[in-house]
This record gives C-alpha cells, sequence and structure tokens, in this order.
C-alpha cells in the first residue's frame, strides 16, 4: 500500500494509525482539509477487509467531510475516522476510550462524532479522554433526524428541478436502507403522501415501515428495478456501478449514502446519459454535519433545523450551475465548495 499515493490523490494533510491490541482497537484517522476550520467528521466501526480498505475508506470520506463543510458554509475542515472491528463488540468502553486517546493526541486538529456502527453512547467514551468530541448524550446528540431533514429537503429541490414543482404526493421514492436516517427520511415522505417503496436486511426495520407508512417492501437487490421517480440511496456507498446503473428507471438519485457514486466521474457522467438527475451525496446528507456544528457554535435545535433547510437552495443553486456550464451535478458541487476553499486560501 502506496500510503503517500493514497493521499496525494486526495489532497490529504494527514493520516494516523493507532493500535491498542490488547484492546482490541486499531483506528485509522483522515484528515483531508483544514482551510477552513478544525477536521470534522464522524467515527465509523467496521469489519473491514484489510488495513488498506479501512485507510481507503477514511481518506474518501474526509475528501467528502471537507466539500460537504465547504458548500454548506460552514467554518471547517474535512476528517473522518475509522475503526476495524467488529461493530457488535460488547468491549465498546475500552475501545473507544483508546479512540478516544488516538483523537486527544492530534490537539484539536481533528474533532469526531458518531457515524456507521456507533452512538451517542460510544461518543460518551471517547469524551473521557478527550473534549474534541461533539454528538453528545444532553448536547446534539444523534444527528439522524437532522440529516433525515435534509435530505427530504433535497428531494423536494430535485423534485422541483425535474418536475417544476417540490410537492411529494404520489411520487414514488425508493428508499434504500431504513436505518436510523432512512426511518426519518421515509417518515417525511410519508408525512406528504409520497409512496414508498423500502428494502433492509432487517426485517424488523422492513416491517416498522411497512406498518407506519403504508410501504412496500422489496428484496434488496430487486430495489434498483423498481419504477419509481425517486431513488433514496441511505444505506453505505457505491450503489451506481456498472451492475445496477442498466437496471435504473429513476428521474431521480437523492438519497443520505456517503460515496453513492462507485467511481465519481466515470458513473457521474453515466447518470447525466441516462437523464437521472443526481443529488451529490455530500451535499444533500449535510444535515447531520449542520447538527453537530449547532452543538460546537452553541445553536439551539430551531438554529439547526433553520441551517438544514438552506440544502434546499444549495442544491437549486447547483443544479443551475450544471445547466449553465454544461456539466454534471456532481461536478457542478465540487466546483462551488473548492471555490470556497480557494478564496478562504486567497484571504490567509
Amino acid at each position: 500500500m502506496k500510503i503517500f499515493d493514497l493521499m496525494s490523490e486526495g489532497g490529504h494533510e494527514q493520516l494516523t494509525y493507532w493500535s491498542e491490541p490488547e484492546f482490541g482497537y486499531r483506528g485509522v484517522i483522515a484528515i483531508h482539509d483544514t482551510t477552513l476550520g478544525p477536521a470534522l467528521g464522524g467515527t465509523r466501526f467496521w469489519s473491514y477487509q484489510d488495513d488498506r480498505e479501512a485507510t481507503v475508506d477514511a481518506l474518501r470520506l474526509s475528501r467528502g467531510m471537507t466539500y460537504k463543510a465547504a458548500i454548506t458554509g460552514l467554518n471547517l475542515g474535512g476528517g473522518k475516522s475509522v475503526i476495524w472491528g467488529d461493530n457488535k463488540s460488547a468491549n465498546r468502553e475500552i475501545i473507544f476510550r483508546a479512540h478516544g486517546r488516538a483523537v486527544d493526541s492530534l490537539g484539536g486538529r481533528y474533532i469526531t462524532a458518531e457515524d456507521v456502527g456507533t452512538s451517542p453512547e460510544d461518543m460518551e467514551h471517547v469524551a473521557m479522554e478527550t473534549e474534541h468530541v461533539v454528538g453528545l448524550l444532553g448536547g446534539s446528540g444523534d444527528p439522524s433526524p437532522v440529516t433525515a431533514y435534509g435530505v427530504y429537503q433535497g428531494i423536494k429541490a430535485s423534485v422541483a428541478h425535474r418536475y417544476g414543482d417540490d410537492a411529494l404526493v404520489d411520487r414514488h421514492v425508493a428508499v434504500q436502507g431504513l436505518g436510523h436516517v432512512g426511518y426519518y427520511l421515509s417518515r417525511y415522505l410519508a408525512s406528504e403522501g409520497a409512496k414508498l417503496t423500502v428494502t433492509d436486511i432487517d426485517e424488523e426495520a422492513v416491517q416498522r415501515a411497512v406498518d407506519e407508512f403504508g410501504a412496500t417492501y422489496v428484496g434488496p437487490n430487486a430495489i434498483y428495478e423498481v419504477d419509481a421517480d425517486v431513488f433514496a440511496p441511505c444505506a453505505l456507498g457505491g450503489v451506481v456501478n456498472d451492475a445496477t446503473l442498466e437496471q435504473f428507471s429513476f428521474d431521480i438519485i437523492a438519497g443520505a449514502a456517503n460515496n453513492v457514486l462507485g467511481e465519481s466521474a466515470v458513473h457521474g457522467a453515466a447518470l447525466e446519459e441516462k437523464g437521472i438527475l443526481y443529488a451529490p451525496d455530500y451535499v444533500i446528507n449535510a444535515g447531520g454535519l449542520v447538527s453537530v456544528y449547532g452543538e460546537l457554535s452553541g445553536w439551539d435545535a430551531a438554529q439547526a433545523k433553520t441551517k438544514t433547510e438552506e440544502i434546499y437552495q444549495v442544491l437549486m443553486s447547483i443544479y443551475e450551475v450544471a445547466e449553465n456550464e454544461g456539466i454534471g451535478t456532481h461536478t457542478a458541487a465540487d466546483r462551488v465548495a473548492e471555490h470556497r476553499i480557494f478564496e478562504a486560501r486567497r484571504i490567509e
């Protein structure tokens, strides 16, 4: 694994490995860019195949956090950490206290929070070892409801751009993944009269959506073939790829998952060719970052919600740039984010 090549490809500043094998802790912290402020990004706990996969995931996710903060107007840089192991482990306190020591070693350049496989309770253990953590119990807590609200606003913006108005009544949305964000998103969509088709590997989560929202269930692989207006991926990334693209009949892809495009340049262009409007993932799912930024800034819940609503207009602006410049929406989003970072560097 050529670490410096991997870092150079994405323009990363720092990559930290921390191991406490006696406690079963193996962690990777990636800091992408701190031009706009300290790097903030959650901790993902996942059973990776090897250290390369863990490293690449941390690098990709941290870069996304830089762009997410920049495009939503937050004074933060981008970082991310991953813990390589079994996220069902019962030894959570010792693992997350070890992670807290790793975070603390960076002296405030990186601030962590929860992510896939972690919780506010886990962050309380991190906080025993460092002050550089948000999303605590009694603080902003679980960011999932705010993330879901932002995705909901982003779907409305995408529907408005594609169809001329943002009403969701009788719009058909295929939701992939019914974890915290997928569940709350489904609730928002159902409350406005959207028709839902859902999938998840968790049977209880599926049944809950069927019972509460009148959703229709399909198997995990069948979700790509659903004839829906909107596809909302809310599980792990890479779901827009060579194998799935041929199955799509959606008009819009707009969901909470990170790194939705298997290969950004290749599959972003492929969506354009198929006439599918893509809401760039790091824009539409920025509500969670807004939530924890609000905790750092002393915002109340209403302020965080108001800031999250701006995702609607941010996406509309990106769609306008994409149309005016004849580029894909993923490229337009990158340009808008990079421009803000560039301007900040000029001020410095």
